[in-house]
């Protein structure tokens, strides 16, 4: 089985790098998708939905050195299983969206020319993209 999301949105944050203790770049990011629409009655309305985006080996280096909170980009890649919880100051229940991205590119004007992308079975830049083990997810 196999299932795929694809998302366009900005970054909220800036990417944040770091290292499995094998070596192994992740970098992590979160990314608000907003859906405008007109109401029956004409009323411009939009709802965002946060999901948090994690980058594995070249991919995250890309990203953590191109990316900057506000831009946009499309993201391509596999939804995990919802993280549920209560919102302390609410009450309410509360979902967090986690995505693994085999693809990240810029959307809209690029600075410098610059895009990231790895689409899944191939590396970025001539690298090697590798697969992911279990042993180099940190969590």
């Amino acid at each position: 089985m196999y299932q795929q999301i694809t998302l366009i949105g900005n970054l909220g944050t800036d990417p944040e790098m770091r290292y499995t203790q094998s070596g192994v770049p992740v970098t992590t990011f979160s990314l608000a998708v907003t859906r405008r629409w007109s109401g029956q009655d004409g009323q411009r309305q939009e709802k965002t939905i946060w999901f948090r985006v994690t980058a594995w080996r070249k991919l995250a280096e890309f990203s953590s050195q191109y990316l900057t909170k506000g831009r946009q980009v499309l993201v391509v890649g596999e939804m995990e299983e919802p993280r549920v919880w209560t919102d302390s100051r609410s009450g309410e229940a509360r979902a967090g969206l986690d995505v693994t991205a085999n693809t990240i590119q810029f959307v809209g004007n690029k600075p410098d020319g610059a895009a990231v992308s790895a689409p899944a079975g191939s590396a970025p830049a001539g690298g090697d993209a590798g697969t992911m083990h279990d042993e180099d997810i940190p969590f």
